[in-house]
Protein backbone atom coordinates (compact mmCIF):
# COMPACT_ATOMS: atom_id res chain seq x y z
CA UNK A 1 0.00 0.00 0.00
CA UNK A 2 1.38 3.56 -0.72
CA UNK A 3 2.04 6.26 1.14
CA UNK A 4 -0.80 9.21 1.53
CA UNK A 5 -0.64 12.37 2.47
CA UNK A 6 -2.11 13.19 5.22
CA UNK A 7 -5.39 15.83 4.48
CA UNK A 8 -5.60 19.47 5.82
CA UNK A 9 -8.50 18.74 7.83
CA UNK A 10 -6.72 15.79 9.67
CA UNK A 11 -3.55 18.32 10.20
CA UNK A 12 -5.53 21.58 11.20
CA UNK A 13 -5.06 20.30 14.92
CA UNK A 14 -1.40 20.36 14.92
CA UNK A 15 0.43 23.08 16.46
CA UNK A 16 4.30 22.92 16.30
CA UNK A 17 7.16 25.03 16.69
CA UNK A 18 10.41 24.30 13.63
CA UNK A 19 14.14 24.87 14.48
CA UNK A 20 16.59 24.81 12.94
CA UNK A 21 19.82 24.91 14.95
CA UNK A 22 22.27 26.49 12.14
CA UNK A 23 26.17 27.04 12.18
CA UNK A 24 27.62 28.34 9.58
CA UNK A 25 24.90 26.09 7.57
CA UNK A 26 24.69 29.89 4.49
CA UNK A 27 24.68 27.33 1.52
CA UNK A 28 21.36 25.10 2.72
CA UNK A 29 19.54 27.40 5.52
CA UNK A 30 17.99 29.41 3.10
CA UNK A 31 16.69 26.30 0.82
CA UNK A 32 15.30 24.63 3.85
CA UNK A 33 13.18 27.93 4.90
CA UNK A 34 11.91 27.62 1.52
CA UNK A 35 10.82 23.89 1.52
CA UNK A 36 9.48 24.82 5.15
CA UNK A 37 7.12 27.06 3.88
CA UNK A 38 6.06 24.75 1.19
CA UNK A 39 5.63 21.67 3.40
CA UNK A 40 3.49 23.50 6.16
CA UNK A 41 1.39 24.97 3.61
CA UNK A 42 0.69 21.59 2.20
CA UNK A 43 0.24 20.14 5.52
CA UNK A 44 -1.91 22.87 7.23
CA UNK A 45 -0.55 22.54 10.36
CA UNK A 46 -0.25 26.08 12.77
CA UNK A 47 3.36 26.61 13.28
CA UNK A 48 6.33 28.70 13.93
CA UNK A 49 9.81 28.86 12.04
CA UNK A 50 12.90 29.50 14.41
CA UNK A 51 16.52 29.68 13.19
CA UNK A 52 19.03 29.34 16.01
CA UNK A 53 22.44 30.75 14.58
CA UNK A 54 25.13 29.07 16.95
CA UNK A 55 28.22 31.82 16.54
CA UNK A 56 28.03 31.86 12.25
CA UNK A 57 30.26 33.68 10.76
CA UNK A 58 29.42 36.69 8.94
CA UNK A 59 28.31 35.14 5.54
CA UNK A 60 25.58 32.87 7.44
CA UNK A 61 24.59 35.86 9.86
CA UNK A 62 23.93 37.89 6.42
CA UNK A 63 21.75 34.87 4.80
CA UNK A 64 20.05 35.10 8.41
CA UNK A 65 19.47 38.76 7.92
CA UNK A 66 17.72 38.64 4.21
CA UNK A 67 15.99 35.80 5.35
CA UNK A 68 14.90 37.98 8.54
CA UNK A 69 14.24 40.86 5.98
CA UNK A 70 12.16 39.01 3.45
CA UNK A 71 10.22 36.34 5.61
CA UNK A 72 9.51 38.62 8.88
CA UNK A 73 7.42 35.47 10.65
CA UNK A 74 10.63 33.75 10.58
CA UNK A 75 12.22 34.57 14.02
CA UNK A 76 15.94 33.96 13.97
CA UNK A 77 17.89 33.60 17.28
CA UNK A 78 21.65 34.10 17.48
CA UNK A 79 24.45 33.03 19.83
CA UNK A 80 27.27 35.89 19.96
CA UNK A 81 29.63 33.12 19.87
CA UNK A 82 29.73 29.57 19.02
CA UNK A 83 28.15 27.18 22.18
CA UNK A 84 27.82 24.10 20.94
CA UNK A 85 25.25 21.69 19.41
CA UNK A 86 23.66 21.21 22.31
CA UNK A 87 23.27 24.73 23.60
CA UNK A 88 21.83 25.29 20.24
CA UNK A 89 19.16 22.85 20.94
CA UNK A 90 18.21 24.05 24.28
CA UNK A 91 18.00 27.21 22.75
CA UNK A 92 15.32 26.26 19.94
CA UNK A 93 13.73 23.91 22.93
CA UNK A 94 13.41 27.08 25.09
CA UNK A 95 12.30 29.45 22.53
CA UNK A 96 9.24 27.08 21.27
CA UNK A 97 6.04 27.91 21.97
CA UNK A 98 4.01 25.24 19.93
CA UNK A 99 1.99 22.31 21.45
CA UNK A 100 5.19 20.07 19.58
CA UNK A 101 8.85 21.12 18.37
CA UNK A 102 10.20 20.06 15.53
CA UNK A 103 13.59 19.88 14.89
CA UNK A 104 16.31 19.14 12.66
CA UNK A 105 19.70 20.07 10.93
CA UNK A 106 20.24 23.12 8.93
CA UNK A 107 22.61 21.45 6.73
CA UNK A 108 19.68 20.01 5.26
CA UNK A 109 21.26 16.08 5.20
CA UNK A 110 17.35 15.30 6.20
CA UNK A 111 14.33 16.21 3.82
CA UNK A 112 12.07 18.54 5.52
CA UNK A 113 9.03 17.77 3.66
CA UNK A 114 9.54 14.56 5.41
CA UNK A 115 7.54 16.20 8.58
CA UNK A 116 4.36 14.63 7.85
CA UNK A 117 5.43 11.21 8.46
CA UNK A 118 6.46 11.94 11.93
CA UNK A 119 2.92 13.68 12.23
CA UNK A 120 1.40 11.04 11.04
CA UNK A 121 2.27 8.78 14.21
CA UNK A 122 2.31 11.35 16.43
CA UNK A 123 -1.35 9.93 18.53
CA UNK A 124 -2.31 11.36 21.61
CA UNK A 125 -0.81 8.80 23.65
CA UNK A 126 2.63 9.69 21.76
CA UNK A 127 5.09 11.68 23.40
CA UNK A 128 8.03 11.44 21.11
CA UNK A 129 8.43 10.71 17.45
CA UNK A 130 11.62 9.53 16.66
CA UNK A 131 13.34 9.42 12.83
CA UNK A 132 15.32 6.96 11.83
CA UNK A 133 18.13 6.08 8.83
CA UNK A 134 16.99 3.84 6.08
CA UNK A 135 20.88 4.20 4.70
CA UNK A 136 23.19 6.37 5.87
CA UNK A 137 24.56 9.19 3.06
CA UNK A 138 28.30 10.22 4.22
CA UNK A 139 32.32 9.04 3.78
CA UNK A 140 32.72 5.76 4.99
CA UNK A 141 34.45 6.96 8.22
CA UNK A 142 31.91 8.60 9.42
CA UNK A 143 29.78 5.82 8.78
CA UNK A 144 32.32 3.43 11.09
CA UNK A 145 32.45 5.95 13.72
CA UNK A 146 28.42 6.45 13.57
CA UNK A 147 27.44 2.99 13.84
CA UNK A 148 30.57 2.56 16.65
CA UNK A 149 28.69 5.37 18.66
CA UNK A 150 25.22 4.19 17.99
CA UNK A 151 26.19 0.89 19.87
CA UNK A 152 27.86 1.97 22.61
CA UNK A 153 25.05 4.54 23.47
CA UNK A 154 22.14 2.39 22.97
CA UNK A 155 24.29 -0.26 25.12
CA UNK A 156 25.61 1.76 27.05
CA UNK A 157 22.61 3.65 28.05
CA UNK A 158 20.09 0.58 27.61
CA UNK A 159 18.23 2.58 24.56
CA UNK A 160 16.11 0.30 22.54
CA UNK A 161 15.89 2.30 19.45
CA UNK A 162 17.03 1.93 15.75
CA UNK A 163 19.43 5.26 15.76
CA UNK A 164 19.88 7.21 18.87
CA UNK A 165 21.59 10.06 16.91
CA UNK A 166 19.00 10.78 14.17
CA UNK A 167 18.65 14.75 14.68
CA UNK A 168 15.03 14.58 12.66
CA UNK A 169 12.83 14.39 15.91
CA UNK A 170 9.12 15.55 17.09
CA UNK A 171 8.65 15.72 20.34
CA UNK A 172 5.80 17.68 22.68
CA UNK A 173 6.66 20.76 24.01
CA UNK A 174 5.58 19.95 27.82
CA UNK A 175 8.71 17.38 28.10
CA UNK A 176 11.21 19.85 28.10
CA UNK A 177 9.39 21.25 31.34
CA UNK A 178 9.93 17.76 32.99
CA UNK A 179 13.11 16.90 31.61
CA UNK A 180 16.18 19.09 32.08
CA UNK A 181 18.55 18.52 29.58
CA UNK A 182 22.32 20.23 30.59
CA UNK A 183 24.73 19.24 28.03
CA UNK A 184 26.30 21.69 25.60
CA UNK A 185 27.56 19.24 23.19
CA UNK A 186 26.35 17.11 20.80
CA UNK A 187 26.04 14.61 23.78
CA UNK A 188 23.18 15.83 24.50
CA UNK A 189 21.19 13.77 21.97
CA UNK A 190 22.55 11.19 23.88
CA UNK A 191 21.22 12.61 27.20
CA UNK A 192 17.84 13.45 25.72
CA UNK A 193 16.84 10.23 24.64
CA UNK A 194 18.42 8.04 27.91
CA UNK A 195 16.36 10.51 29.88
CA UNK A 196 13.13 10.02 27.68
CA UNK A 197 13.49 6.13 27.27
CA UNK A 198 14.28 6.33 31.00
CA UNK A 199 11.53 8.66 31.93
CA UNK A 200 9.06 6.41 30.34
CA UNK A 201 8.05 8.66 27.95
CA UNK A 202 6.30 6.88 24.68
CA UNK A 203 8.61 6.79 21.83
CA UNK A 204 7.93 5.89 18.05
CA UNK A 205 10.47 5.13 15.21
CA UNK A 206 9.77 6.53 11.86
CA UNK A 207 12.04 5.39 9.15
CA UNK A 208 13.24 9.15 7.05
CA UNK A 209 15.76 9.51 3.94
CA UNK A 210 19.24 10.61 4.69
CA UNK A 211 21.26 12.59 2.27
CA UNK A 212 24.71 13.51 1.47
CA UNK A 213 25.68 16.38 2.83
CA UNK A 214 25.39 19.28 0.23
CA UNK A 215 27.14 22.17 1.77
CA UNK A 216 30.11 22.35 4.55
CA UNK A 217 31.27 19.70 6.17
CA UNK A 218 30.65 18.04 9.34
CA UNK A 219 31.99 19.89 12.89
CA UNK A 220 31.97 16.31 14.68
CA UNK A 221 34.65 14.16 13.08
CA UNK A 222 37.94 15.25 14.20
CA UNK A 223 39.67 13.47 16.81
CA UNK A 224 40.08 15.97 19.61
CA UNK A 225 36.19 16.06 19.22
CA UNK A 226 36.01 12.54 19.21
CA UNK A 227 38.02 12.20 22.74
CA UNK A 228 36.05 15.23 24.39
CA UNK A 229 32.82 13.10 23.34
CA UNK A 230 33.55 10.15 24.93
CA UNK A 231 34.68 11.62 28.12
CA UNK A 232 31.75 13.20 27.92
CA UNK A 233 29.45 9.96 27.48
CA UNK A 234 31.19 8.32 30.48
CA UNK A 235 30.74 11.78 32.54
CA UNK A 236 26.27 11.30 31.09
CA UNK A 237 27.05 7.91 32.17
CA UNK A 238 28.16 7.94 35.90
CA UNK A 239 25.73 10.64 36.65
CA UNK A 240 22.91 8.90 35.48
CA UNK A 241 23.52 5.42 36.42
CA UNK A 242 26.29 5.63 39.51
CA UNK A 243 24.96 8.92 41.04
CA UNK A 244 21.64 7.99 39.55
CA UNK A 245 20.19 11.86 39.19
CA UNK A 246 16.42 12.39 38.52
CA UNK A 247 15.64 11.50 34.77
CA UNK A 248 12.60 14.18 35.06
CA UNK A 249 12.35 17.53 37.21
CA UNK A 250 8.47 16.62 37.45
CA UNK A 251 5.66 14.75 36.18
CA UNK A 252 2.15 15.99 35.72
CA UNK A 253 -0.16 13.94 37.14
CA UNK A 254 -2.06 12.99 33.69
CA UNK A 255 1.28 11.29 32.62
Amino acid sequence: MGHEQMSNTDNATFSVSIFYPCYNDWGTIGSMVLLTFHTVEQLGIDYELILVDDGSDSHTQDVLSQISAKFPSVRVVRHEQNRGYGAALRTGFSCATKEWVFYTDGDAQYDVRELGLLLEQAKPDVDIVQGYKIRRYDPLHRIIVGRIYHWIVRLGFGLPLKDVDCDFRLIRRRLFEEVELTRSSGVICAEMMAKFVHGGYHIVEVPVHHFHRAHGKSQFFNFPRVFRVVVNLIGLWIELFILKKAYTKKRSKSS
